[in-house]
């Protein structure tokens, strides 16, 4: 097998296992709250599984009642994730991993908003009454690529310029 192909297959691999462990939490979440008739689930004194709609993007940011706006929303995001698509064909260094890491975290939330036009979200962070914004593990996966990219262009940016 040619070397560009198992890296090629190496990249697919990536993506479908995130996007597989993200569909595969988010069934699981909506299955078993079809059966607790929506409460909290309680799992520490910081972690609740609290089962919400997120018609915005990530964190449930931008979330608006109109279709138009919606759609506009998600049109948007199929055009990063193309662009994404476009950019990993670019690169050859540690960056390539970190847009594949983004790319199967937006896939999954892409899927989610074609199939329920709404994403699944249910992981909720709190320290006593403060709640982080309710999140999926589509979302960890995002901020994880894009935390990697910044710290990325901050450590080693210069170090590859040379």
């Amino acid at each position: 097998m040619e070397k560009k192909t198992k890296i090629f297959l190496l990249n697919l691999f990536i993506v479908i296992i995130i996007f597989l462990i993200d569909r595969m939490s988010k069934i699981y979440v909506i299955n078993l709250y079809e059966n607790i008739s929506n409460q909290q689930i309680f799992l520490t004194s910081f972690l609740n599984i609290y089962l919400i709609w997120n018609e915005g993007i990530a964190f449930g940011l931008l979330s608006f009642e109109s279709i138009k706006i919606y759609n506009l929303i998600t049109l948007l995001i199929l055009i990063i994730n193309i662009l994404i698509i476009y950019i990993l064909f670019k690169l050859e260094d540690v960056r390539k991993y970190f847009f594949l890491i983004i790319l199967g975290g937006s896939l999954g939330n892409l899927f989610d908003r074609f199939a329920y036009n709404a994403v699944p979200d249910f992981i909720d962070f709190h320290i006593g009454d403060f709640h982080w914004f309710i999140f999926n593990p589509a979302d960890i996966f995002i901020t994880i690529g894009v935390i990697c990219l910044i710290l990325d262009e901050f450590i080693f940016k210069n170090k590859r310029d040379d």
